[in-house]
């Protein structure tokens, strides 16, 4: 048995946003806490998020709603956590360590400086809460004890570190997902659900950019670097999707906020539609040009979209590659129509190197969403981007790392005093 200096009341894995926030609170309500990660640096995604700004939270985050800005097998199960933290508690905690910040648009609230002021600020916390942060440091096995084989009424969890074993009652993974792993994501938190058999969805890449066929996509490769924005879609009837964002071409596919956006949505072997010109009544607009001017179609097409894909669209067809006075009303419709649905199946996705976050994870049903508390394991609590929880881009899934936390550590209980 460890030595009692190395009995905690609650050990967290995973010094990530979620990890972060859950220490410092678990340790300000009193607790004796242990955080652990194997990575040498701390926090290494709030770091490079949003452009290393930090996009911390959004301010349209609707609690009661959550289906509206979260993905996964059951997004209600989130309510009660992002009820009870919410983005104007973390704004007030931002605002208590004297960060600057702004909202960029559509509720997206950033550092002004950098993210190094919010990791300081949780980094803080976790001093104020008196937190043991032991880092590097690798976790090689984890065993639960039953009630009788500790010195006290509850079950407990040996955890054997690098640094040697240590005994907590309580045991939260905040290990995060699989998406980028040069910065040290690994499945930690999965193996582990799978250790104490608990269920989980399918893990997948998510907001991540979309990749297409090599030939297929060579009139587009040219338009590398291109943004514009637009409506993409995916889906049908109920289950269609859509956003107005941002649109980036790349070398080998699409990327931007709009398709990182859709791709939490777009189920493989699927088409994406978008909508190049959304702002633009296409038909109105090259039926005036016909009218009126002798130029080119391209030419005219570069008045109502970026002129380099005004150009490659010309390419497409040859009854496009006239002055618009001479084309055909049909012709017209057509690249109207064209540039308002254009249809096209990705091949796949970048992958999890680049992906932003991790689809799927640590089944809810399994989870108490008041809690995070696991019901067929005592004592053992998942948080953030390890569960199966997904928020939109622009810090819906920084919020659902703070409310998790916040959930989780409030519920965390405090050691029994000594009989």
């Amino acid at each position: 048995m460890p030595h009692a200096s190395n009995s905690y009341d609650a050990v967290v894995i995973g010094a990530g946003a979620a990890g972060l926030f859950c220490a410092a609170q678990a340790g300000q309500r009193g607790l004796k806490v242990l955080l652990i990660d194997h990575a040498e640096k701390v926090a290494e995604k709030i770091r490079i998020s949003g452009g290393g700004r930090c996009n911390f939270t959004n301010r349209d985050l609707d609690a009661a709603a959550p289906h509206k800005h979260f993905v996964g097998q059951n997004p209600q199960f989130c309510r009660s956590a992002l009820s009870r933290y919410t983005p104007a508690d973390f704004v007030a905690l931002v605002q208590k360590h004297g960060i600057a910040f702004h909202e960029k648009h559509k509720g997206q609230l950033f550092a002004d400086r950098s993210a190094e002021d919010i990791i300081a600020m949780l980094l803080a916390e976790c001093a104020a809460g008196q937190v043991t942060h032991w880092q590097p440091c690798g976790v090689k096995n984890i065993a639960f004890l039953a009630s009788s084989a500790y010195p006290s009424s509850a079950s407990s969890y040996q955890i054997d570190t690098d640094r040697g074993p240590v005994v907590a009652r309580s045991l939260v993974i905040a290990t995060g997902g699989l998406s980028i792993p040069k910065i040290g994501a690994t499945d930690f938190g999965y193996r582990l659900a799978q250790q104490f058999n608990i269920p989980l969805i399918e893990r997948r890449p998510g907001l991540v950019p979309m990749t297409f066929d090599g030939a297929g996509w060579a009139p587009y490769a040219q338009l590398s670097g291109l943004a514009l924005p637009v409506q993409i879609s995916t889906g049908a009837k109920k289950a269609r999707m859509a956003f107005d964002e941002d649109l980036l071409f790349t070398h080998r596919g699409l990327s931007g906020p709009a398709v990182l956006q859709i791709s939490s949505y777009w189920q493989e072997g699927t088409p994406l539609t978008i909508n190049l010109a959304p702002t633009v009544d296409l038909p109105a607009a090259l039926a005036q040009g016909k009218a009126r001017s002798r130029k080119l179609i391209a030419n005219e097409l570069a008045t109502l979209v970026p002129s380099r894909l005004a150009d490659a669209w010309a390419q497409r067809e040859v009854d496009w590659q006239r002055p618009i006075a001479e084309a055909s009303d049909k012709a017209l419709a057509r690249l109207a129509e064209q540039l308002a649905r254009w249809e096209l199946t990705p091949t796949g996705t970048e992958g999890y190197k680049k992906a932003e976050v991790t689809l799927g994870g640590v089944d809810t049903r399994v989870l108490s969403q008041q809690t995070m508390e696991c019901k067929t394991q005592p004592g053992l609590y998942f948080i953030g981007e390890v569960v199966d929880v997904t928020g939109w881009l622009g810090g819906y899934n920084f919020q659902w790392a703070w409310a998790s936390a916040f959930a989780c550590a409030q519920a965390l209980p405090l050691a029994e005093a000594a009989g």
